[in-house]
């Protein structure tokens, strides 16, 4: 709830009974419940308590599950959520990106690499990213970024892209502009395949690229705009507690999307995608 509903409305509505408020709340970065909390552990504050209980403190949940998720969760969230811990990176969502962009520039071919694509559609406002990926190794070999064209033109910079690595899948975003370029790529007997980006199956594609960087299994390409947009990627807490994931307000997110979608690509079996 907003700061001010417990000055303004709760507390004096509990004033006449001496009556009792229970704030609970998972951590999330140095905000106004991080405020309240730090009331309840002063001794100069008698009548505040506070309380900090993990996932491991359940007695329903077994611990090795608890270590299982661990293993596959960003530090961040994990430390968050399951640990109960305030940090001081709230909204940040992929951590170590300048010490991940270890991808050579100008790589070549090998024609021992098994490389996947990923796309993002824009044309105006927003830009078209596509980013190549060899699966094996996880590093980033080609980033092309553009705008202001026609559909056709866009397609055929992405039909250089694949006359150079011969991706074995190209997952592309589906949603409203993106799936008529969709069928006239696969009409052409491309490699093509559809990913629907909804509220269900963002999460799970931000937070494995996000994993992935934070523990060094992407190389990226040291892509001053692929690196400011990680940089400055933004998660939100919802008032039902949930996450959502996208750019600061004026600001673009393509070419985060692209190699999020590519390293799913690469990687299909770790996170659930839904394909149209």
């Amino acid at each position: 709830m907003a700061p001010d509903v417990w000055n303004t409305i709760v507390r004096p509505m509990l004033l006449d009974r001496r009556g009792k408020a229970l704030f609970l709340s998972t951590p999330y970065g140095r905000n106004w419940f991080w405020e309240v909390f730090k009331i309840g552990n002063d001794p100069a504050e008698p009548s505040w308590q506070s309380f900090r209980f993990t996932s491991y403190d359940n007695p329903l949940i077994e611990p090795d599950e608890i270590d299982s998720i661990r293993r596959n969760t960003p530090d961040r969230i994990f430390r968050e959520e399951y640990l109960a811990e305030f940090g001081d990176d709230a909204g940040q969502v992929f951590r170590g990106v300048h010490e991940a962009a270890t991808a050579p520039q100008f790589a070549v071919p090998d024609a021992r690499g098994r490389y996947v694509m990923g796309v993002d559609w824009g044309r105006e406002n927003d830009y078209t990213a596509v980013v190549v990926i060899e699966a094996d190794s996880g590093v980033m070999v080609a980033l092309d970024r553009f705008n202001q064209i026609g559909w056709s033109l866009q397609r055929g910079r992405l039909r250089a892209l694949v006359e150079t690595w011969s991706p074995e899948v190209i997952l592309a975003e589906a949603n409203s502009i993106g799936t008529v370029n969709i069928e006239a790529l696969q009409n052409e007997g491309l490699p093509v395949r559809a990913f629907m980006t909804t509220s269900r199956s963002k999460r799970p594609l931000i937070e494995s690229l996000s994993l992935a960087i934070e523990r060094r299994d992407i190389a990226l390409l040291p892509d001053p705009v692929l690196l400011g947009e990680l940089a400055s990627y933004e998660a939100e807490r919802l008032s039902e507690g949930g996450l959502r994931y996208n750019a600061p307000p004026g600001a673009h997110d393509d070419t985060v999307i692209a190699t999020a979608i590519a390293w799913n690509a690469a990687n299909s079996g770790n996170v659930r995608i839904d394909f149209a």
